[in-house]
C-alpha cells in the first residue's frame, strides 16, 4: 500500500487550493443548483413574495409622516393624526410578523438544501476508491463537507433574497420619489452613480483577501486534524515536536487574523467618501427642496420624507453594486462541492453484475497485474488457484505486493489486466456488495471506533443477538476481559481502541469477522509487533475463525504459518516460489533464506 501513498498526486493535488478565482456563471451551473432548490419552490416562492411585499409596506411609515406634517398637523386634527399613526404603527407590526415568518421560510430552505448536498457529497464519497482516500488529506474532505456546504447557506439566505430585497426597495423608493416630485428626484438620484465604481472595486479587493484567508483556513484545518487525532498526537510527543507544530500553526494563525484584519478594513477612504456623499445628499435636498417649497411646488412633508427615502436608497444601491462578486463567490462554492461529486466512482457493479451467492470459497488469480503509479508495476503476472478451505500464505519482503493482492481480492482496487474469480465468478460481474460481505478481514492496524465494544462488533453484523456477540468473544478469547470491565460490553474504547491493548483490539477484530462468518478469511499480519503472550491468546482465536473457511494469510513470522496449504514467495511484485513449507525449505531460495534469519535471530535471542 506503501507504494500507493503518492499516486495520483497531481490530480489531487488541486482539492487543497481553496484560493479559487470567481466562478463564472453559465447556464449549465445555474440548471444544476436549480435541482437542489426545486424541491422547495413553494417555500421559496412565498419568501420571495414577502420581501417584496414586506419592502412595498416598509414605506407606509415614511409616507405617514409626510402625512401627518403635511395634513393632520396643520389641520390641528388630533383624529387624523391618530389615524396616520396607527396605520404606521400598523404597518410597522405586520411588517414584523411578516420578517419572523420569512425569517423561518428562509432557514427552513436553507437547511433543508445544506442537507441535501451534503447528504449527496457524502454518500458520493462512501462509494470512491482507496485511491481517493490514499491521496487525498483528510483536512480537505472535511473542509468540502463543512466549510464549502456551509458557505452556501448565503446563495438564498444572503445573496438571492438581498438581490429581490434591494431590488425592490430600489424600484419602490425610486417610484415613490418620482411621484412625489421629478425634479427633485432627479437630484436625489443624481449621487447615486458615484457609489457604483468604488463599491466594485472595494468589493473585489475584499473578495481576493477573503480567498486567501480562506486557503490558509483550509491549511489550519488540516493541521489540526493531522496533528490533533490520537495517531497525530502521540506522533507528535514521541518525537518532540509539539514546539515546531506550534511555531506552524501560530504562523499561519497570524496571517490569517491579519488577512481578516486586511479584509475588515479594506476601503475604509471609500466608506468615509460615502459617509461624506451620504449627507451630501440630503443637504442638498433640503437646499432645493426648501427653494421648491417658498415657490410652492413642494411642501415640508415632502422634503422630509425626501430625506428618509434618500437615507433609504443609498443601502440598497451599494448592495447591489457588489452583489456580483457575492454570486461569483457563492457559484465557485458550488463549483468545489460539484468538482468532488464529479470525480468518477473508479470501482463500480458492472452494468449487468449479478448478485453473488453464498461461495464455497475457490480463488483464482490469472495473469494479474496492477500498479498503484504509472513509474512503477507493483503485480506483475500473478497466477495461483486456492481450493475450498485451504490456507494460502503470502511471504516476502515489506513493498512486494502482499497485501495488494488481498486489496484486489476484496476489490478495493481492480488490476490493470487479468482476472481474479471466486468459485468461478469474475469478481468484476458480480455486485460489489455480495462480494465483499463474503470476504473477512483482519489487519495488524485495526481499526476501532470511539464507541462501545458492542456497537464496534455489531458493525459486522448489525442483527447479532447478544449469545451470538458473546460466543464471537468466547471464541475469540475476549469475552473474559470484557467481563472484568466495569461496563461490559458497553464499555466505551476511545479513539482508535486507545484503552485497548494492542492484543486485545486484534481480538476483538477477530471477534468481528468470526461474527461476520465469511466464507474467506484475510488475516494480514495479524500476530505481528504483539507479545508472546497476546500472540498466542490471538493464535488460539483464529484457529476457530480459519476452521472451514478459505484463507489468505500475510505473516512476518514464518512459524506461524508453517501449516499453510501453499506458501506463496513474493519479491518485488511477482511470485518467485510456491510449495509448502516442507518443499521451500529444502532448496536454497528467498524463503530459505527469510526462515534462517528468523530462526537464527530467535535462537539467539534465546540464548541471550
Amino acid at each position: 500500500m506503501g507504494m500507493g501513498m503518492g499516486m495520483g498526486m497531481g490530480r489531487f493535488m488541486r482539492y487543497s487550493r481553496d484560493d479559487l478565482p470567481r466562478a463564472k456563471v453559465t447556464k449549465e451551473l445555474l440548471l444544476r443548483i436549480g435541482k437542489y432548490y426545486k424541491p422547495y419552490w413553494k417555500p421559496i416562492s412565498i419568501t420571495l413574495l414577502a420581501v417584496a411585499v414586506g419592502q412595498l409596506l416598509s414605506l407606509v411609515p415614511t409616507m405617514m409622516t409626510k402625512n401627518i406634517i403635511d395634513v393632520a398637523l396643520p389641520q390641528k386634527d388630533l383624529g387624523l393624526l391618530a389615524r396616520f399613526a396607527l396605520l404606521s404603527f400598523g404597518a410597522t407590526l405586520v411588517l414584523g410578523l411578516m420578517g419572523v415568518g420569512e425569517s423561518y421560510l428562509n432557514t427552513w430552505v436553507s437547511k433543508h438544501i445544506i442537507c441535501d448536498i451534503r447528504n449527496s457529497m457524502y454518500r458520493h464519497l462512501q462509494y470512491m476508491s482507496m485511491r481517493f482516500f490514499s491521496n487525498t488529506k483528510i483536512g480537505e474532505i472535511m473542509s468540502r463537507l463543512n466549510n464549502d456546504v456551509n458557505g452556501i447557506e448565503m446563495v438564498f439566505s444572503g445573496t438571492i433574497l438581498r438581490i429581490v430585497r434591494n431590488v425592490c426597495a430600489l424600484i419602490f423608493i425610486a417610484a415613490t420619489l418620482i411621484s412625489m416630485n421629478w425634479k427633485l428626484s432627479i437630484l436625489a438620484l443624481f449621487i447615486v452613480p458615484l457609489f457604483v465604481a468604488p463599491t466594485r472595486r472595494v468589493g473585489r479587493t475584499r473578495w481576493r483577501i477573503a480567498a486567501q484567508t480562506q486557503a490558509k483556513l483550509a491549511e489550519l484545518s488540516s493541521i489540526i486534524q493531522e496533528t490533533l487525532n490520537v495517531n497525530g498526537a502521540m506522533l507528535v510527543k514521541i518525537s518532540t515536536r509539539e514546539k515546531d507544530e506550534y511555531n506552524k500553526f501560530s504562523e499561519i494563525n497570524r496571517e490569517i487574523s491579519r488577512l481578516q484584519i486586511r479584509e475588515s478594513v479594506a476601503g475604509r477612504w471609500f466608506r468615509m467618501i460615502i459617509q461624506i456623499f451620504t449627507h451630501l445628499g440630503p443637504v442638498l435636498i433640503y437646499f432645493y427642496g426648501g427653494y421648491l417649497f417658498i415657490q410652492g411646488e413642494l411642501t415640508v412633508g415632502a422634503i422630509v420624507t425626501f430625506v428618509a427615502f434618500l437615507h433609504r436608497l443609498y443601502g440598497p444601491i451599494g448592495e447591489l453594486t457588489s452583489v456580483h462578486i457575492e454570486i461569483s463567490r457563492s457559484m465557485a462554492l458550488f463549483e468545489r462541492i460539484f468538482e468532488y461529486l464529479d470525480l468518477q466512482h473508479e470501482i463500480t457493479d458492472a452494468p449487468k453484475a449479478i448478485e453473488m451467492p453464498e461461495i464455497e470459497g475457490s480463488i483464482e488469480f490469472d495473469r494479474v497485474y496492477f500498479s498503484y503509479t504509472d513509474e512503477q508495476e507493483t503485480l506483475r503476472d500473478i497466477n495461483f488457484t486456492i481450493k475450498q478451505g485451504e490456507m494460502t500464505a503470502l511471504v516476502g519482503l515489506s513493498g512486494s505486493g502482499k497485501t495488494t493482492i488481498t486489496y484486489l481480492l476484496a476489490r478495493l482496487y481492480d488490476p490493470a489486466s487479468g482476472t481474479i474469480k471466486i468459485d468461478g465468478f469474475d469478481i468484476r460481474e458480480v455486485k460489489i456488495e455480495s462480494l465483499r460481505r463474503q470476504i473477512g478481514i483482519v489487519t495488524q492496524d485495526t481499526y476501532i471506533f470511539n464507541a462501545s465494544i458492542r456497537e464496534n462488533l455489531l458493525y459486522s453484523k448489525a442483527d447479532a443477538t447478544d449469545a451470538e456477540i458473546e460466543q464471537a468473544c468466547k471464541v475469540a478469547n475476549i469475552h473474559d476481559f470484557i467481563m472484568t470491565l466495569p461496563e461490559g460490553y458497553d464499555t466505551i474504547v476511545g479513539e482508535r481502541g486507545t484503552k485497548l491493548s494492542g492484543g486485545e483490539k486484534q481480538r476483538l477484530s477477530i471477534a468481528r469477522a468470526i461474527l461476520k462468518n465469511p466464507r474467506i478469511i484475510i488475516l494480514d499480519e495479524a500476530t505481528s509487533s504483539l507479545d508472546s503472550l497476546s500472540e498466542r491468546l490471538i493464535q488460539d482465536a483464529i484457529k476457530p475463525l480459519l476452521a472451514g473457511r478459505t484463507s489468505i494469510v500475510i505473516a512476518h513470522r514464518l512459524s506461524t504459518i508453517i501449516a499453510a496449504d501453499q506458501i506463496l514467495v513474493m519479491d518485488q511484485g511477482q511470485i518467485v516460489e510456491r510449495g509448502t513449507h516442507e518443499q521451500l525449505i529444502r532448496y536454497p531460495g528467498l524463503y530459505r533464506d527469510l526462515y534462517e534469519k528468523q530462526f537464527k535471530g530467535r535462537a539467539a535471542g534465546e540464548l541471550g
